[in-house]
């Protein structure tokens, strides 16, 4: 082992606490919400949050889960929009990253303006909800509403290109001496280098497709098939008007837990996909160099 000079020595003790300090400032905020799901609703609105739960209370679960089948469908609706939605977009996104980072494609100039020039002027949303209710029937396939207007982005497409773009030109060239057509090429070559960029992108997309709601609203009126960010909404939703109009009349009663409720909905919601962080973390931290000698 090569021994530190002192100077390296305290600049890596000061790396370390600086480290550990940010990723305090990062997990305090989530220990703060674990602990507050835990505690009565009475003693937040009156004392504030804590350290530690100084009234354990499950109300905030038990109101969550007193309808078990509903939340279960919603995960059910949730996880196949974000497994089929995240999957067509790194399919559609980098098949077309790869053909404009190609540079024998003379047309890669003028669709990447296409395709940027939808990024700057759009039709807005009433043009939108028309299309989609009117021409492609979105209210009557719930489902492909939830998937379809999230599968292609060409931000993702501006990264996939620039990551591929990159990619050595003489791995291509010495496969198609081999005779490998382009498709083989972009499934066997160019994806399994791609690893990092396809992690990285597919996270950002999931991300995205388990905290859509707006598009369950607009489109999805059968609750069966409501997403779990639009079903816990709408239960919100349901608990405050409650609230609002006994207080309204002077009556007195056990008020729900609206703001565990909250609290409790967070930890639901996010638990899932936070574990597709350590399954993708490798990923990250992978450079080109060392996918290409692999390949």
């Amino acid at each position: 082992m090569v021994k530190l000079s002192r100077d390296e020595r305290i600049f890596h003790t000061l790396g370390y606490i600086f480290v550990g300090f940010m990723a305090l400032i990062c997990v305090f905020p989530m220990y703060l919400i674990i602990v507050g799901s835990f505690m009565s609703n009475e003693v937040i609105v009156k004392y504030g949050f804590s350290l530690w739960p100084s009234s354990f209370s499950l109300d905030a679960y038990k109101l969550l889960f007193s309808n078990p089948k509903h939340i279960l469908d919603a995960y059910k609706v949730t996880i196949i929009v974000t497994a089929c939605g995240t999957l067509l977009l790194l399919f559609l996104c980098t098949m077309t990253g790869y053909v404009l980072s190609r540079k024998d494609y003379k047309y890669r100039n003028k669709f990447s303006f296409y395709f940027f020039f939808t990024t700057i002027f759009g039709g807005g949303l009433v043009p939108f909800y028309i299309l989609a209710v009117n021409y492609l029937k979105f209210k009557e396939h719930p489902l492909i509403a939830m998937i379809a207007p999230g599968i292609f982005g060409y931000f993702y497409v501006i990264i996939i290109r620039t990551y591929m773009s990159k990619i050595p030109s003489s791995i291509v060239e010495s496969v198609k001496i081999d005779g490998a057509n382009d498709f083989v090429i972009y499934a066997r070559i160019i994806m399994p280098i791609s690893k990092p960029i396809l992690a990285t992108v597919g996270l950002f997309s999931a991300l995205g497709y388990w905290n859509d709601w707006f598009n369950c609203m607009l489109f999805v009126s059968n609750k069966q098939y409501y997403n779990l960010q639009y079903y816990l909404y709408t239960t919100l939703n349901s608990v405050a008007p409650m609230n609002a109009v006994m207080a309204n009349a002077n009556i007195s009663y056990t008020s729900p837990p609206t703001h565990t409720f909250k609290l409790a909905m967070t930890i639901v919601t996010i638990g899932p996909i936070l574990l597709l962080y350590p399954f993708l973390q490798k990923y990250f931290i992978k450079g080109i160099a060392v996918g290409a000698v692999k390949g």
